[in-house]
């Protein structure tokens, strides 16, 4: 039986210019939160409040992920012989569920405001949201430039549209009460910024989770890669085919083989690396060489 593993250094990438993004945005995010938060409670709009809550939230995220990417530099050890990276993971896991947990806050605020409004000051409440909205524009374009394969800065960036989807609709809570004067519009805009944030946060909940659960990558078809397997010279079998993802867009796989008749079994596992890398996107592998008809049956 032979064993391989392509590439002993399991620990990825920590993207300084992403960390740079990351720190100048929570600046940003966290000096506007504050005008924010002042401005709402001067002009008594839920819209604001909501919004500046949205951004208090998202400057913790903002941290946590800033101090994700120090942890994930450690570098791996005989007991994380994977290193630090996934903590990114756990960072993005928490920034969507503080975000739905925001969502939740925002919708109970708007039922008390349904049941009994209040005075909006709408010129105040307009020129804050304008401020708000320029400050997360700023943001998104900041975050956009960085590396997209990034599941904590694109956390990061989800948390920034939302709170550029709140300046928005506070926007058009402030034009739209100084036009009618209907205050109602305050609370309604605030459930409608808080029904497009739930569906990002979801996502982005539901693939962190994912990963952690080591689920098998939406790209990679595992019945189609042993097919694939059984094409590389040398190899007679391939099964017990496993795929996860390690972090971002690191796949890491386990399979086993048996070698053909004639077949050199010290040179199979290069060779199904080899093709587990270039035709699957699978950077790391893991092969086990077993003699014709002795592979285990599955766990």
């Amino acid at each position: 039986m032979e064993h391989d593993e392509s590439g002993h250094d399991h620990a990825a990438e920590v993207t300084a210019g992403n960390e740079g993004r990351m720190r100048i945005v929570f600046g940003m995010t966290f000096g506007y939160a504050l005008v924010q938060a002042v401005g709402g409670l001067f002009s008594g709009s839920l819209a604001l409040i909501a919004d500046a809550g949205h951004m208090v939230s998202d400057a913790a995220a903002l941290l946590l992920a800033l101090i994700a990417y120090r942890v994930a530099r450690r570098a791996a050890t005989a007991e994380v012989s994977y290193g630090y990276h996934r903590v990114r993971v756990l960072a993005a896991l928490a920034n969507g569920a503080s975000l739905l947990i925001l969502v939740a806050w925002i919708a109970f605020e708007a039922v008390q405001r349904f049941r009994e409004p209040v005075e909006v000051l709408a010129g105040p409440m307009l020129v804050v949201a304008c401020i708000g909205l320029l400050v997360n524009v700023a943001g998104v374009l900041i975050l956009r430039a960085g590396n997209r394969h990034d599941s904590n800065l694109r956390g990061a960036l989800l948390h920034v549209l939302g709170d550029l989807l709140g300046s928005v609709g506070a926007i058009g809570a402030a034009i739209g009460i100084m036009l009618t004067g209907w205050t109602v519009l305050d609370p309604i805009l605030s459930v409608l910024v808080a029904v497009l944030v739930v569906r990002s946060a979801w996502s982005l909940v539901a693939e962190s989770v994912f990963v952690l659960l080591q689920a098998t990558p939406a790209n990679v078809r595992p019945t189609e890669v042993l097919a694939d397997l059984m094409t590389v010279p040398g190899v007679r079998e391939a099964a017990h085919l496993h795929v996860w993802t390690l972090t971002d867009n690191r796949s890491v796989a386990t399979v086993h083989v048996t070698p053909a008749d004639g077949a050199d079994p010290l040179a199979l596992p290069r060779l199904v690396a080899a093709r587990l890398a270039d035709r699957h996107g699978i950077s790391h592998a893991t092969v086990e060489v077993n003699s014709p008809g002795t592979i285990p049956p599955e766990p």
